[in-house]
C-alpha cells in the first residue's frame, strides 16, 4: 500500500495522534510519503527514525501510483488536500483533529480501525463533483477547483453588489445583496446552509445557488443542474469585489466575467463502517436528538 499523508495545522494537532497514525504503518508492508509540513516536527516524532520515509510537497510529486492520501486535521486541510490529488484519482481519508469534521469524518479513536479497513478493502469510496472557474485573467491559474463552493463577496465597502448571473447564456438575475454562493452538494452543509440554502444529496445531479443577505427578500437560494454554465458578473461601489474557491481568495475586478460549471474530474472520499452522508448530517446537526428527553 502506497499513502501520502498530509497536514497543514501541525502545531494543533496532538503527538499521539500523528504517532499512532504513523505507526499504524510500522508493521505493514507499505510505502510512505510525508508532506513536508511534518518536517518540522520529524525530531519530536521519534517513531520516524524507524520508518522508511520520503516527502512531498505538491501535486507534481505525486502519481496514480498512489493507493490513497489521509489528511490529518479538520475540514479545512481536507480541503487543501484535494489541491494536490486533484485529477490523479486517489482518494483521500480525512481524520479529524478540527471541530465539526464533515469531511474529515474519522475520529482519532478510529485511527487503527481505519488504515486495518484500507488494508482490508473494508471501505466505501464517495466521489464528490467538483466546481471550475474559468476567467480572462486566468484567477486561481491551474488551482481553480472548489469542492464545496465558490462564493462572490463584497470587499473595501459596506454597500452591497450587484451580481449579474446567466444559465446557458440566459439571463437569470441580477442579485443586489452581500454575495452569491454557488455550492456543490458536498458544500451543501457549508456556508451555504448558513445563509439558508438547502441540504443536498451527493451524486444527485445538483448545485445551489444562494444569495447572501439579498436585498430583495423574494430572491430565494435556487437549485441547478450541475451540467449548466455559469457567467458572472458583479460591480459595486468598490472597484473590486472578492472570489473564493473554497478557501483560497482572489480580487475580482468590477464586470470581469466568470465562468463556473461542473470540473472534469472527481474527489474520492474514503468512507469506512458507518461513516456516509446520512450519518454524517446526524451526527454533526445533532438530527434525532430532542434535549426534552434529559
Amino acid at each position: 500500500m502506497k499513502v501520502a499523508l498530509f497536514g497543514k495545522n501541525l502545531a494543533d494537532s496532538s503527538p499521539k495522534d500523528l504517532k499512532d497514525l504513523i505507526g499504524c504503518f510500522k508493521q505493514g508492508a507499505d510505502t510512505l510519503y510525508l508532506h513536508q509540513n511534518f518536517k518540522e516536527v520529524e525530531k519530536s516524532l521519534d517513531i520516524l527514525n524507524s520508518l522508511s520515509i520520503d516527502y512531498f510537497s505538491s501535486y507534481e510529486e505525486l502519481d496514480t501510483s498512489f493507493d490513497f492520501l489521509i489528511s490529518i486535521g479538520g475540514d479545512g486541510t481536507f480541503l487543501d488536500s484535494t489541491l494536490l490529488v486533484r485529477d490523479l484519482n486517489i482518494p483521500i481519508l480525512g481524520i479529524n483533529t478540527g471541530r465539526l469534521g464533515f469531511l474529515s469524518n474519522t475520529a482519532t479513536s478510529e485511527i487503527e480501525e481505519a488504515i486495518g479497513c484500507l488494508r482490508s478493502g473494508n471501505f466505501e469510496i464517495d466521489q464528490r463533483s467538483l466546481l471550475r472557474l474559468d476567467s480572462e485573467s486566468n484567477l486561481f491559474k491551474a488551482q481553480n477547483h472548489a469542492l464545496n463552493e465558490i462564493s462572490i463577496l463584497k470587499r473595501d465597502t459596506s454597500s452591497m453588489i450587484s451580481i449579474e448571473v446567466k444559465i446557458n447564456d440566459e439571463m437569470l438575475n441580477t442579485y443586489w445583496a452581500d454575495g452569491l454562493i454557488i455550492a456543490t452538494a458536498t458544500g451543501s452543509t457549508a456556508y451555504s446552509l448558513s445563509c439558508g440554502g438547502p441540504i443536498l444529496m451527493p451524486g444527485g445531479g445538483n448545485f445551489v445557488i444562494t444569495p447572501i443577505a439579498p436585498h430583495n427578500l423574494n430572491v430565494r437560494p435556487m437549485v441547478i443542474d450541475d451540467d449548466v454554465v455559469l457567467k458572472i458578473k458583479a460591480d459595486g461601489r468598490a472597484d473590486k469585489s472578492l472570489v473564493a474557491l473554497d478557501s483560497r481568495s482572489e480580487e475580482l475586478l468590477n464586470q470581469e466575467e466568470i465562468s463556473i460549471q461542473k470540473a472534469d474530474y472527481q474527489i474520492g472520499i474514503v468512507q469506512i463502517d458507518k461513516h456516509n452522508f446520512i450519518n454524517s448530517l446526524k451526527a454533526k446537526l445533532n438530527w434525532g436528538l430532542d434535549r426534552r428527553n434529559k
